[in-house]
């Protein structure tokens, strides 16, 4: 697309303060820029006058429908389409959209997810306007529909969304940052806002070969199948040319985005054959959750288009690279400084030490709700491998900044080499710089010179959970560096008091670090004397939200109250349970409906063609005879494990969900990799026009 021509398109969908500004009286409008930057509620006069300057915007573009669009905790993002049209008394047509409905909805509440805080019979919710998130528009063939992105609550108030946790955990860090930077003399800020780039991992695979098999239509990966012959070990996918067919889909999506004001930074290809990736520009932590859900739903709707199976789920082919969504956050000023990037000014490094040192001191204390955020039926197959981050969470800093915490730790030495890089001020410290650090991509948390990166969310992840829970880890941190720098009084000086706290965070956040390989064996045995829990498992990990102290510190900063974090922990663990529950019926259809009829077919071709040779060939024909008997002992094998699977099936649904969770992880989950490997040993057996399913090597081809 030419530069000029997405600059013309750019945010054209988008109701954001240029569309305000436009559209609005300036009284009005300046009382909105308040709503929005204050928190302050609309009057509900001036939200008559905004719901109908957005009305006549949404139809000038095209708009025939609106909806509150909010973040259920699927997940995904939901919707309920309300048309502008109505008619008059006389019976004549209007367009009709009231303050009242841009401020309050309700949709049902009933048949989304609340870990029982909602019955069927309670049906009653409420989304509200977000109005820190500007609303924008997505088109259809015939029109489209206005979104409104909204908070969503149950009729007692309690949320029900992924929003509102986020919000609430975003607000507890901006406000406390306010609080640090005051106490480093910065009076005339105004705001600290954390702001967020999430990169997106995905696959694509041609339609028309993906639509053949159940497993990739159904669950999003594949439950069967061999790796190919050549799948990365060759490492030239990675960074090189896109396919044709590929960049006129990536065009297409970066198209669409920029009408909705989302820049895509960067695309390239992946590491895996046909995997791919989008970053988009930095956002505001909230924008860039709503944005990061647009960018998922544009590369969906626009894969069809392209007849593209797009996948997005973390583990689509065994033994090649998983898909993940790196969350990169920071925090900026209002005078648009950076707040994790060291500075020349030594002032400015020790209060971005200071920052950075809180953040290590909450994840140091909360790692294991942070493991807890990124726990999915599709992560567990993709930690640990392939550039995946492990189960067990760690921190990576780099040498310079390793150094130089190490330094403040042992009591600020004056023989320490220096480095000439960035001068702290300070002759008893080491110098610093940014980006003074390798990248490691084995580690789950890493410090990359000016922000940090969590490498652990899955591709299909809302990145809204996790991110709560890291700031709910940082705002705790926070205030104790807050606390403990008030504590030393205003007589003693700023930087040294400062110091005193750097010191303290990594003492106490030492076991999380880790410098080195996160992949290596040495690594677990390491994590275990450290006393860092380590939770393999989805189920093993989700319990981690129902430890006493992590549930106290969501209740405490008012992100979630415990009876909303125990809903929360029972969401996710029914969403395990029904995903492999779902996955084991996919592959019990896999099993009768093609493998074991395909072993069949392969043994009478083979008996038919063995008995046809003379009796004395026959005879000798032993390795014949013994690849014959070896697709019978598998056979056999399947059968058997596939009456292990039909009675877990039915022994799941008579069990309460906690042990419903147990046998799937303790149970059907080695049973899954049994099956797998004799199925995958019967595709190397049987001809390419029996096998029923797509391979890998068909698969991973774009035609």
């Amino acid at each position: 697309m030419e530069f000029d021509k997405a600059r013309d398109i750019f945010g054209m969908y988008v109701f954001d303060r240029r569309a305000m500004k436009e559209r609005l009286p300036q009284h009005i409008f300046n009382d909105l820029l308040a709503s929005i930057e204050g928190g302050q509620k609309l009057d509900s006069a001036l939200a008559d006058m905004v719901a109908s300057a957005m009305k006549e915007w949404a139809l000038s573009k095209g708009a025939t429908h609106w909806t509150h669009w909010f973040h259920p905790r699927t997940e995904l993002t939901a919707e309920k389409h309300m048309s502008f049209m109505s008619k008059d008394e006389t019976g004549m047509p209007i367009e009709s959209f009231k303050g009242k409905e841009l401020i309050q909805s309700e949709p049902d509440a009933s048949s989304l997810p609340s870990g029982g805080i909602r019955s069927t019979f309670e049906a009653r919710g409420y989304s509200a306007w977000d109005p820190s998130s500007p609303a924008f528009i997505m088109m259809s063939k015939k029109g489209g529909t206005l979104c409104i992105p909204s908070v969503f609550i149950s009729y007692d108030g309690t949320p029900l969304d992924l929003k509102t946790p986020l919000l609430k955990a975003v607000d507890a860090v901006e406000t406390r940052a306010m609080r640090i930077l005051k106490l480093f003399g910065n009076r005339g800020l105004k705001w600290a806002h954390v702001t967020v780039g999430a990169e997106q991992e995905y696959f694509l695979i041609d339609n028309a070969v993906a639509k053949d098999r159940l497993d990739l239509r159904y669950c999003g990966r594949t439950i069967l199948g061999c790796p190919p012959p050549k799948g990365q070990q060759m490492e030239d996918h990675y960074f090189g040319s896109i396919p044709s067919r590929v960049l006129a889909f990536m065009e297409d999506v970066e198209r669409d985005l920029y009408r909705l004001g989302v820049v895509i930074t960067t695309r390239h290809n992946e590491v895996a054959p046909c995997q791919f990736e989008f970053a988009p520009q930095f956002a505001d932590a909230n924008l860039a959750c709503d944005q990061n859900q647009q960018i998922m739903d544009v590369m969906r709707k626009m894969a069809k288009r392209h007849d593209f199976a797009l996948l997005l789920h973390e583990k689509p082919f065994a033994g090649l690279n998983g898909s993940g969504k790196h969350v990169n956050f920071s925090i900026m000023d209002s005078e648009g400084r950076n707040l994790l990037k060291p500075s020349t000014n030594h002032r400015k490094n020790i209060q971005f030490l200071t920052f950075l040192s809180a953040l290590l001191l909450g994840f140091g204390k909360y790692y294991g709700l942070i493991r807890a955020s990124i726990a999915s039926p599709g992560n567990m197959h993709r930690l640990g491998g392939n550039e995946a981050p492990p189960a067990i969470m760690s921190a990576y800093l780099g040498s310079a900044i390793t150094g130089i915490l190490e330094a403040v730790e042992k009591g600020l030495p004056n023989d320490l080499p220096a480095q000439a890089l960035i001068d702290l001020g300070m002759n008893k410290l080491p110098s610093i710089m940014a980006d003074n650090s390798d990248r490691n991509r084995t580690a789950p948390l890493a410090f990359t010179g000016n922000k940090f990166e969590f490498r652990a969310p899955g591709a299909p992840q809302s990145i809204a959970g996790p991110l709560t829970m890291l700031l709910a880890a940082w705002a705790w941190g926070i205030d104790r560096v807050a606390d403990m720098i008030e504590a030393k009084g205003s007589d003693v000086d700023i930087l040294e008091a400062a110091l005193d706290a750097i010191k303290y965070a990594a003492a106490e956040s030492r076991a999380i670090r880790f410098e080195g390989n996160a992949y290596s064996a040495e690594w677990q045995q390491e994590a275990k004397k450290r006393g860092l829990k380590i939770a393999n498992s989805t189920q093993e990990a989700l319990a981690l939200y129902l430890v006493p102290e992590h549930r106290e510190l969501l209740a405490s900063l008012g992100i979630m109250s415990e009876r909303e974090v125990v809903a929360y922990y029972e969401v996710r663990l029914e969403q395990y349970i029904k995903t492999v529950s779902i996955e084991m019926g996919i592959m019990r259809a896999m099993l009768w409906e093609g493998i074991l009829p395909a072993i069949s077919r392969q043994i009478l071709l083979e008996q038919g063609a063995l008995s046809s040779l003379p009796e004395e060939m026959i005879k000798e024909s032993v390795l014949w005879k013994k690849s014959v008997a070896n697709l019978v002992s598998i056979k056999n094998g399947l059968i058997a494990a596939s009456e292990k699977l039909d009675a877990m099936l039915a022994k799941i649904h008579e069990l309460e969900i906690d042990e419903q969770s147990r046998m799937i992880s303790e149970e059907a989950l080695p049973l899954y990799v049994h099956i797998r490997s004799l199925s995958d040993r019967a595709e190397t057996l049987i001809a390419k026009d029996i096998w029923p399913y797509p391979t890998y090597t068909r698969l991973l081809n774009i035609s």
